[in-house]
């Protein structure tokens, strides 16, 4: 099991108390018992909240399904099945994504993809791929609505129409909640299976449930195992234990304490090989905590840099794996910590030390809602965005345009929108002027409408690095639509630090969707200009830049006006 030191400077006498006051309190024992009234006293907020506390016992059901998912697993590779591809967003697709990247494909198992974008060239990527009959695709959705899921699964189900004609549901599987559409579709088209998840848990604290034991168990993941360390854990968080004990309650008061003494950016510092679970802890703070202007910030990506590019809003976490150590990472760890930083070290045998670590962050995240006063368990902005984008595509139904905005600037191939001055000179001096409204606490994020390919990742990620040492600023990147249903609704719900630089680019190619009259491409562009639309009219500050078709050599060129800015 993981062992957690935190050197927290000042804030560790508050931090004490907090601990101190949640023993008085008795929280986790009403934790345990599924007391809403940690969080709100509305009576109807408390009863939304009671149906979403699932995930605390959620082990329990899942340790007797271990044998069945298993034996699933293996009748696929049985029936011929090579590849597996995950058409889901947000919470059904993050725990997945890191499973996949973290743990690989066992052998003789099934290879797994996920797919939770509506960008033509990342479908299209993958499709190449894929032997479409030896492809099962698994479509999941908590909700069995989510408009992604709906027109990927369409989109493929036409495709497997033309290569399976006869048994085209036996290569898809649905994991829903009770009672949704999906559960009826999946029924009605013959899916080859079923699973009903428990319906009281969220999206975002799912990952020991189907949603995430699913595809883990079809990449031949040690489910057993895995599951015991999620049970290590949870008895080390269990009601009699003291909170100054407790690995869920000590995290979540380091969380909400030094987030409302302004470290609200929560930089995550992790081991190569499990690099990639800090998107899933991005999601479960970001989404959970962003609400009613607060919310914890969660930093995932953002190359390690020395002391002086930081200013004090930062907590850092350093996940740190002892199967692979990495002295570089100690060092730089231990050079912030000296600098007056406070550090929580985290330290995993194994990767499967990670099946605790999702229940850890759960609890902890809940217990810095709690902390911080708002619902960790609801995403009152998420539909804003949702909505903004139905209306556009009513339009474009009606019409045939997307009713743009007009630009501020259009010149070297790029197109400007935004409330940004002076904008009347150059794109290079627009976006210089945007950054420049920045103020100290702030932070900068990166919304990429594009392909989300290994060079538009170190491209943007180097444009991120540059933003940070110059203005000292924390950067964040993500890649629509999918940070819609994660990061998306700190972005609109959270504190108004937030710079926002959205970036869509022309589709090289594009794809029909079946039965809409409207495209991949037409509904990605209608997604960033919902999302658009809904961060300006709450007024927070927003530059959207649109490239060409040639997005890498754009991106090169963005890079180059900042690097050549940095020189004059």
């Amino acid at each position: 099991m993981s062992r957690f030191d935190a050197t927290l400077g000042r804030d560790q006498q508050q931090v004490r108390k907090t601990l101190q006051f949640l023993d008085q309190q008795e929280f986790s024992k009403k934790l345990w018992a599924k007391d809403p009234s940690l969080w709100s006293v509305d009576p109807e907020t408390q009863k939304k909240i009671r149906n979403r506390l699932g995930w605390l016992t959620v082990t329990e059901t899942m340790t007797g399904k271990t044998n069945d998912l298993v034996a699933f697993a293996r009748s696929l590779k049985d029936a011929g099945f090579t590849h597996a591809v995950l058409l889901g967003m947000g919470g059904s697709s993050l725990c997945p994504e890191v499973c996949r990247e973290i743990y690989g494909v066992a052998e003789d198992a099934l290879d797994l993809m996920v797919l939770d974008s509506t960008d033509p060239a990342t479908i299209l990527r993958i499709e190449a791929r894929l032997n479409l009959k030896k492809t099962l695709f698994i479509v999941a959705s908590k909700s069995g609505t989510t408009q992604e899921v709906q027109s990927l699964y369409g989109y493929f189900y036409e495709k497997m129409k033309t290569v399976e004609p006869t048994r085209t549901g036996q290569h898809f599987v649905a994991i829903t909640d009770p009672g949704t559409p999906l559960e009826r579709l999946a029924q009605e088209q013959s899916f080859r299976e079923i699973f009903l998840n428990p319906p009281d848990i969220g999206g975002r604290y799912s990952a020991l449930s189907y949603f995430g034991l699913v595809p883990a168990a079809l990449i031949g993941m040690d489910l057993e195992a895995f599951l015991d360390r999620a049970e290590g854990m949870i008895q080390n968080c269990a009601s009699q234990v003291a909170a100054s004990e407790n690995p869920g309650l000590y995290l979540g008061a380091v969380l909400g304490e030094l987030g409302k003494a302004g470290r609200d950016k929560v930089t995550f510092i992790t081991s190569p090989l499990i690099q990639s679970f800090g998107t899933w802890l991005e999601q479960l703070l970001a989404e959970s905590t962003g609400k009613e202007g607060k919310g914890l910030i969660p930093v995932v990506g953002e190359t390690m840099g020395p002391p002086t590019v930081y200013e004090n809003d930062r907590l850092f976490i350093y996940l740190r794996l002892a199967l692979l150590p990495d002295s570089t990472l100690d060092q730089g760890v231990e050079t912030l910590q000296q600098a007056g930083h406070p550090v929580v070290r985290i330290f995993l045998q194994d990767p499967l030390d990670l099946g605790g670590e999702f229940f850890r962050w759960e609890l902890a995240t809940a217990v810095a809602g709690a902390i911080l006063g708002i619902n960790p368990f609801d995403e009152p902005n998420v539909t804003e965005s949702k909505e903004n984008t139905r209306q556009i595509l009513e339009v474009f139904c009606h019409t045939g345009k997307l009713g743009l905005p007009t630009p501020i600037l259009e010149a070297e191939g790029v197109r400007l929108y935004g409330n940004v001055e002076p904008w009347n000179v150059s794109p290079k001096d627009t976006l210089w002027a945007f950054l420049n409204r920045s103020r100290t606490g702030d932070y900068v994020t990166l919304m990429a409408y594009i392909e989300r390919s290994k060079s538009h990742e170190t491209l943007l990620q180097k444009i991120r690095i540059l933003i940070r040492d110059r203005f000292r600023l924390a950067t964040t990147l993500g890649y629509g639509p999918r940070f819609l249903h994660s990061t998306g609704q700190l972005h609109k719900g959270g504190s108004s630090k937030g710079l926002f630089l959205q970036i869509t680019s022309e589709d090289a190619q594009d794809l029909t969707i079946p039965e809409e009259p409207y495209t991949f491409g037409i509904l990605k562009k209608a997604q960033a200009l919902g999302d658009y639309y809904s961060l300006t009219h709450k007024g927070l500050r927003a530059l959207h830049l649109h490239l060409g078709k040639n997005t890498e050599e754009d991106l090169k060129r963005l890079l180059k006006w900042l690097e050549d800015r940095l020189k004059e």
